[in-house]
């Protein structure tokens, strides 16, 4: 896999997870609850801290936990919850090393169908519904992965010419539309949950005695 990504939006950083399997998927698990450049920057940060050009499973697996979190840790660091992104991705690249021989790029290569790549994918630690969709999007669109009916297993984040995810992010302007429609995302939910809040239910009348 050597393929041009802007997701890190950092020249050496997109370089990184253009080329390696393990770097894609870790800056996916990174993903949550902080800005996507410094999720998918993450990855890069790790292997210069660990004195490396690229990640390696077998190695991250087998780090004293400790050590690893200290790595993370170190700043700028590389997420806002260090420590316990850390065990998760260490857990990732065990359960890696466990079922796929230490080989990220296993868990799509041959795969048949996209419902069977996303039934793989929502098995990897850290891997929910939503990230493991969003995943999936991302190898089809991107990184030239494309097993059929990955669009239907996909879902939303599959469809051509949405931007709705990291999968359709290829440049600044890519990345506004994005960040423009997760914005009017909130602002939906927001607005759906304030009104059903001021939904009540009409007390019951009290019984005369």
């Amino acid at each position: 896999m050597d393929i041009t990504l802007h997701l890190a939006q950092q020249p050496e950083a997109d370089a990184l997870l253009g080329r390696s399997p393990l770097a894609a998927l870790v800056g996916m698990l990174l993903d949550q609850q902080i800005p996507m450049e410094w999720a998918f920057s993450g990855p890069y940060a790790i292997a210069q801290r660990m004195g490396r050009d690229d990640l390696d499973a077998y190695e991250i697996a087998a780090y004293d936990p400790d050590a690893f979190a200290g790595l993370l840790s170190e700043k700028p660091a590389v997420h806002r919850y260090p420590g316990s992104m850390a065990r998760r991705v260490q857990q990732l690249c065990q359960y890696l090393v466990e079922h796929y021989g230490g080989e990220a790029s296993a868990v799509w290569d041959g795969v048949g169908t996209g419902a069977e790549l996303l039934t793989r994918l929502k098995e990897l630690p850290g891997f929910g519904e939503q990230k493991a969709r969003i995943f999936l999007a991302l190898l089809g669109k991107q990184l030239r992965v494309a097993p059929e009916g990955w669009r239907e297993a996909a879902g939303a984040y599959g469809e051509e010419g949405s931007y709705r995810s990291v999968a359709d992010i290829t440049g600044p302007e890519s990345l506004a539309k994005v960040r423009a429609h997760k914005q009017e995302a909130k602002r939906a939910a927001k607005q759906a949950a304030a009104a059903k809040a001021t939904i009540r239910p009409a007390k019951p009348a009290k019984k005369k005695p």
